[in-house]
């Protein structure tokens, strides 16, 4: 199905393939720009195209360039301005960044089903879903309102949704606004809810017509109480037995939302073997799932495993040039944080094709995301430029199972002990650093050789 040159790359670098062939799927220009047209509220697509934007922040993002003035230097489908291309970027409507999140996790999420490359469901016949947030850091002062402060400038923050099955960041909900607090945002977020979902989170999500939302929608919680949210207890805590982290109790007890609805739920303690990093010695999760359904044990695991959603935030932040901090407008540095969150799907369906073609193997334990990144950003800017544009159309143009096959077949063919993970033992206890008191600056070789 590949033309010979890029066959060859197949060959060589299959992965870089995938990579971009997902784009081209996933990315293409005239539907993605149909869907602009069908999503935005106040830009227009007059002189730049919506899709120019994307793949020029998209270089970014992926790390192929280092910042947007030299993606845009080596572009050559902007035949604008580059002051008209940040113009255009500080514009992007917060609710079009969101969209094509969601846009895209949609389209990859037929690809991964299709591939069956799902991982295993963590509660059978119900739809998980991770809620975290993240603020952007601190951007450079180059706006004419930051250069008179030394505070560091804040250009949003936003909620992210991540569903464990497929590994995709299904949804986002930005906010310009760094002040805000998260918990503002989760009307929005409700709005998304639906039946037999589990909804799971930290505490700072703990709010009482948040909980009573996703209770009246038919869907669950498992989400950690929060010590301002009010309860009624309806009996002792009783001891459940031991999980991974501590001895598990449970106790069942009344809650409500703020216009005193009511309804029972249950409340799970953990008195944890090890103290948390700020000294904590036990956890409570509120949840409403019934006991039938999923025991404490098993309730205590869900909430530990939602740190999956943590380690999802660092991906982004070291593989993903996720947070642009020459971007200052809001509205641009949201657009490029979530433009990271579609770059991070397209590697959850590469994840996927490795487990559908290799299912014999724990693709999630033992391949590392570092390594697949490094051998994309050495090989990707040389077959982008030497292979025609035509050769690509086999994943454009494909039906889903043939670009599912496709991607499998590709999958095969890497060699998988090149892109296997270094595990390291465990963490030496840290000595007190010497601060050289008295001098700016020491010599490395000199240290080396034992001589000061």
């Amino acid at each position: 199905m590949l033309g010979t040159l890029l066959q060859k790359f197949a060959d060589q670098s299959p992965v870089t393939v995938m990579v971009h062939g997902l784009l081209e799927r996933l990315l293409d220009k005239e539907k993605i720009d149909e869907w602009f047209n069908t999503t935005c509220q106040v830009q227009y697509t007059r002189h730049i195209l919506f899709s120019s934007l994307v793949y020029l922040m998209l270089h970014v993002v992926c790390r192929i360039r280092n910042s947007v003035h030299a993606a845009y230097r080596y572009s050559d489908f902007i035949s604008n301005s580059v002051v008209a291309v940040y113009d255009k970027l500080k514009g992007i409507e917060t609710q079009t960044s969101a969209g094509i999140v969601g846009y895209i996790a949609g389209e990859a999420e037929g690809i991964i089903r299709e591939m069956r490359g799902t991982n295993p469901s963590w509660v059978p016949g119900y739809k998980i879903r991770l809620l975290d947030g993240n603020c952007i850091e601190k951007t450079e002062h180059r706006l004419q309102v930051l250069r008179e402060t030394k505070a560091g400038a804040l250009p949003g923050k936003s909620l992210v949704v991540f569903d464990p099955e497929t590994d995709l960041a299904i949804n986002v909900f930005p906010c310009e606004d760094a002040y805000v607090q998260e918990r503002a945002l989760l009307g929005q977020v409700l709005e998304t809810v639906k039946a037999q979902e589990i909804w799971i989170a930290d505490r700072n999500f703990c709010v009482q017509d948040f909980l009573y939302g996703i209770h009246e929608k038919a869907a669950y919680f498992v989400i950690r109480h929060h010590q301002k949210m009010p309860y009624l207890s309806l009996g002792n805590e009783e001891f459940v037995g031991n999980g991974e982290t501590g001895a598990v109790f449970e106790q069942r007890v009344r809650i409500g939302s703020t216009d005193g609805k009511m309804y029972e739920a249950r409340r799970i303690i953990v008195r944890l073997n090890k103290p948390t990093r700020n000294g904590e010695t036990e956890i409570a999760i509120f949840t409403n799932l019934p006991k039938e359904v999923v025991d404490a044990l098993k309730v205590a695991e869900l909430y530990r495993l939602r740190w999956g959603i943590e380690t999802a935030f660092q991906k982004l932040e070291k593989y993903f040039h996720s947070e642009i901090n020459t971007l200052g407008y809001p509205k641009a540095a949201l657009f490029g944080f979530c433009l990271a969150l579609v770059a991070f799907n397209v590697y959850a369906v590469v994840m996927a094709a490795l487990r559908a073609a290799h299912p014999d193997k724990a693709i999630n334990d033992e391949i590392s995301d570092y390594y697949i990144a490094e051998e994309i950003s050495a090989t990707y800017t040389g077959m982008v430029m030497i292979v025609d544009d035509q050769e690509w159309t086999v994943f454009s143009n494909g039906s889903t199972q043939e670009v599912s096959q496709l991607l499998i077949d590709l999958a095969l063919k890497m060699e998988l002990w090149r892109f296997k993970k270094n595990k390291r033992g465990p963490k030496k206890p840290a000595k007190p650093k010497n601060q050289f008191v008295g001098k700016p600056h020491v010599s490395t070789a000199r240290l080396l050789a034992g001589s000061g």
